[in-house]
């Protein structure tokens, strides 16, 4: 089984959150529970998940701002929280930027900027401003005023001002938000720019899917206070840890499968046909009678005409180049596919649909789907329990490469 927190142990880690956990009394489940991360020196790493999911409470502790009630915080490889330390925020060296910018509107950008700087010589102080300015393309506007700058300007002062008294990691909590969909794709990669040049470490919180895949190294999915994985994006997309981080990252659907050996070879069977030449499959037995359910994503199915398998289009929505269709198959399942906005078909025409499938990803039925409850494989019980300072092991999906049959 592939630990999904591997990464962490490769090297020591800038940020180290081991087994995290925030409570709060009137509450019965924490609003943080046992999360463990880590960001090398350099690296930003992103936190999404749906609203009440914990993110933000993690970050808050990292900052000191909330209290560790168990685990432990590590910054430089010193200890700032955990049961017994407490580091105040002004001594963690920690940046923030908020999603209200939190400018002061009768000060000019260079004062704002300035503003943390005030214990530092004139001219150290002067030169400081002038290099985070320039950092963020804002030379030119050190003398107006935050009212006379866009949304994008001013969130990039309230970047600078957090960046200008070099801190030792820069924390951010929804920075975009605020922004407009075009204005925020675009501002997200200047960020990344604009970090990655500084050498910073950094954390960010968001809500958007797009905006932590343009600006995170490494990414964590959140759901009811547990980190169901911290990866990148091309391994979060294709290889999902959970039911949780499948189903909210990207579009897919699961769909019933058995595994079958036939002939000393694993034959996945799924309403879209058998999917054939497995390599790196489980056996059979490590599902109840082989009985699993698949992901499907709607990358993973393809419009064609002449395929045998038939789908009725219950659902379309366009996106410029291509539709997202819905579709349901004869036998009453449903995935989707994305498809080339010239086939543009009605809702109620049926279509001829294909699977390629470059590796599946199957789970046990019997897990849960909400977000905090976890799961392991029906075959765990008989392994031995595995030690580790990592975060528990979610729900095991198994992984494996396959082509589809002809």
């Amino acid at each position: 089984m592939r630990d999904v927190m591997h990464r962490l142990y490769n090297g020591p880690m800038f940020l180290d959150v081991a087994q995290l956990s925030v409570s709060y009394a009137e509450r019965a489940r924490p609003s943080v529970d046992r999360v463990t991360l880590g960001l090398r020196a350099g690296e930003m790493g992103v936190l999404i998940g749906p609203s009440g999911c914990g993110k933000t409470t993690l970050l808050r502790a990292v900052a000191g701002l909330e209290r560790a009630s168990a685990g432990e915080i590590r910054l430089a490889q010193s200890v700032v929280s955990s049961l017994t330390v407490h580091v105040a925020p002004e001594a963690r060296r920690i940046g923030m930027v908020f999603q209200d910018y939190a400018l002061f509107p009768h000060l000019t950008v260079h004062d704002n900027v300035s503003f943390g700087l005030h214990k530092q010589p004139r001219a150290q102080r002067e030169a400081r401003v002038r290099e985070v300015l320039s950092l963020v393309g804002l030379s030119s506007s050190a003398q107006r005023y935050p009212h006379e700058l866009s949304g994008g300007q001013q969130q990039r002062v309230a970047l600078a001002r957090a960046l200008a008294p070099k801190p030792q990691l820069l924390l951010l909590d929804e920075p975009f938000s605020n922004l407009d969909v075009e204005l925020r794709e675009r501002l997200a990669l200047e960020v990344r720019g604009i970090l990655k040049e500084a050498q910073t470490t950094a954390l960010f919180v968001t809500h958007d899917q797009m905006e932590a895949f343009a600006i995170g190294d490494v990414i964590g999915v959140m759901s009811e206070g547990r980190l169901h994985q911290w990866d990148d994006a091309y391994t979060l997309y294709h290889r999902p840890a959970t039911r949780f981080v499948a189903e909210f990252i990207g579009h897919g659907v699961f769909t019933p499968a058995t595994l079958r050996e036939v002939n000393n070879q694993v034959v996945v069977h799924t309403p879209m046909g058998d999917l054939m030449d497995v390599a790196e499959c489980p056996l059979p037995c490590t599902f109840a009678s082989g009985e699993c359910d698949v992901l499907l994503r709607a990358d993973d199915i393809v419009h064609d005409d002449d395929a045998p398998v038939k789908a009725e289009i219950i659902r379309k929505s366009f996106r410029g180049s291509e539709f997202l269709y819905t579709l349901r198959l004869k036998t009453g399942e449903t995935v989707m596919a994305h498809v080339p906005s010239h086939h543009d078909h009605k809702v109620g025409e049926w279509i001829g649909i294909r699977a390629e499938v470059d590796h599946v990803v199957t789970f046990n039925r019997a897990c849960p789907v909400n977000g905090h409850d976890l799961c392991n494989m029906p075959c765990a019980e008989h392994e031995a329990p595995h030690e580790s300072t990592a975060a528990p092991l979610h729900e095991q999906p198994i992984h494996f490469h396959v082509k589809p049959s002809a």
